[in-house]
């Protein structure tokens, strides 16, 4: 792997060249800016278990295509093994971060493209798996991060891509000359764009034979030119930007994964990255495969995020006094238990993995949409149990400012200690970090990411097989089944 560690990471994005905006400004280094920095940290805790002697079988595999060690976020999944060490890893990476670490949309993407370009091919005769390996391959040997541009705006959303007044509100082709092809469009909400090396757009929805220029799957530098990135706010934002290192809550680590929008003005993509280009009648296929494996993970990286909430809580109740009440432990083990029950989807939906026809494994379809569908419920409960024990004065703490300041600093320690002998400031460093992992954008995102809840109640209905389970409850009783 040319990029071996975090350190190596870095340097590599500051040879790129992208066009990144924040707050109406341009950014030079996302490695240095504070928005941009936090996340670029958590990115590289992705390669610096990669290197560890703990943690490396997890965070690497043997590439099928070349019998290489990878980085785990490059390959694609052979066995239900592999699905199951990915689900581990991520649990790790977010103990370790307490967030997003950004390169599962990539890695999702890989698995779901790799798939649909071989059946493509089966069906048209068409070349885009060869196409697809030749640039995974250099994705694996250099170990670059991918970003997963999925999400369209979708503007008028009861009209189909090309029923669109804006054609644009869709990524779609909008010229196929000698060489390659022109896109136009936008993804939206895209975790770790700014800290990638490449962007592998996908289509968003599934597509009729009008929408044939929407159905687009092709991979792009993210320092291409014609494309802009806008990079989102998240809560408390300006307390980075002023690096408030107590307030901010993680300091090091970002308070979601930096999503921005990518706006694709006429960019060129040669025919070689080029993996899907009108073939309307795969954009379902592909969709649905990459969402199944993109919601097995936030039974992973959520139940990481919450091992860490869950932890921090259990110290702010030392610190208050408070911990051995019966009803604190009650609620301390029910974080527990939601926690692991969202874990335990992830290993079920991997463990249930099946091949599709390229020998890529996919999960279990069904089992990843119920952990999806407990994540947007359970996240939330557990975030109300943290706030519940540790207490109004989450929302009403002085500043870092009021804690350093000679004149009232003293009040703040005094007035905001809690047991003997733990000083104050770890009390107020603990709420804030309680604080950021509990408001905002972080439970917005284990709400919408990987789709809104309504599209997991979709799907689950969709995959629950009513008419066997009717079935099976005529066989019982003895009414005939034709009835």
């Amino acid at each position: 792997m040319k990029i071996r560690n975090g350190a190596q990471y870095m340097d590599s994005l500051r040879k790129l060249k992208p066009r990144i905006y924040y707050k109406g400004k341009p950014i030079d280094d996302v490695t240095r800016h504070p928005a941009t920095a936090p996340h670029i940290r958590s990115a590289a805790m992705t390669y610096a278990l990669a290197g560890s002697d703990e943690y490396g079988d997890l965070a690497t595999a043997v590439s099928h295509l070349t019998g290489r060690t990878i980085s785990r976020f490059t390959h694609v999944h052979q066995n239900v093994e592999d699905l199951i060490k990915k689900i581990k890893l991520l649990r790790v990476l977010g103990q370790k971060t307490g967030t997003c670490f950004q390169r599962c949309v990539g890695l999702d993407g890989i698995n779901a493209t790799y798939s649909v370009a071989y059946e493509m091919d089966e069906k048209y005769g068409t070349n885009y798996l060869e196409r697809f390996k030749k640039w995974l391959i250099r994705i694996q040997d250099e170990n670059l991060m991918v970003v997963g541009a999925m999400t369209d705006p979708k503007g008028d959303r009861s009209k189909s891509p090309a029923d669109q007044p804006d054609p644009d509100q869709y990524v779609h082709v909008v010229e196929r000359r000698e060489g390659g092809i022109v896109i136009r469009g936008a993804k939206l909400h895209m975790t770790g764009a700014v800290n990638s090396h490449e962007i592998l757009v996908m289509p968003t929805t599934a597509m009729n034979e009008r929408s044939r220029d929407w159905a687009v799957v092709c991979a792009v530098p993210v320092d291409a030119p014609g494309i802009t990135m806008i990079f989102g706010r998240q809560a408390s934002d300006d307390r980075r930007d002023r690096r408030e290192r107590i307030d901010v809550g993680k300091p090091s680590f970002g308070a979601v994964g930096g999503e921005a929008v990518i706006a694709f003005e006429d960019v060129f993509v040669p025919h070689e990255r080029v993996f899907m280009d009108g073939e309307t009648d795969f954009t379902g296929t592909l969709v649905y495969r990459f969402a199944a494996h993109h919601r097995a993970n936030y039974g992973a990286c959520k139940t990481g995020l919450m091992d860490v909430l869950t932890g921090a809580v259990a110290y702010l109740v030392q610190i208050q006094g408070t911990a051995k009440g019966s009803h604190v432990r009650d609620k301390i083990t029910e974080m527990i238990h939601l926690n692991e029950t969202l874990y335990s989807s992830s290993i079920a939906c991997s463990a249930e993995g099946w091949p599709t026809p390229s020998g890529a494994y996919m999960v279990d379809t069904m089992l990843a949409n119920v952990c999806k569908q407990n994540i947007t419920r359970f996240h939330f409960e557990v975030a109300r149990l943290a706030v519940d024990l540790a207490g109004g004065f989450l929302a009403t703490l002085p500043s870092q400012y009021d804690l350093e300041s000679e004149d009232v600093g003293h009040l703040v320690r005094k007035y905001f200690s809690g047991a003997q002998g733990i000083p104050t400031e770890h009390r107020i460093k603990i709420a804030r970090m309680i604080e950021a992992m509990t408001g905002g954008t972080a439970l917005i995102e284990s709400m919408h990411g990987a789709g809104s809840p309504q599209a997991q109640r979709i799907m689950i209905l969709r995959e629950g097989q009513l008419d066997k389970k009717i079935r099976l409850a005529k066989a019982l009783i003895g009414i005939p089944q034709k009835n």
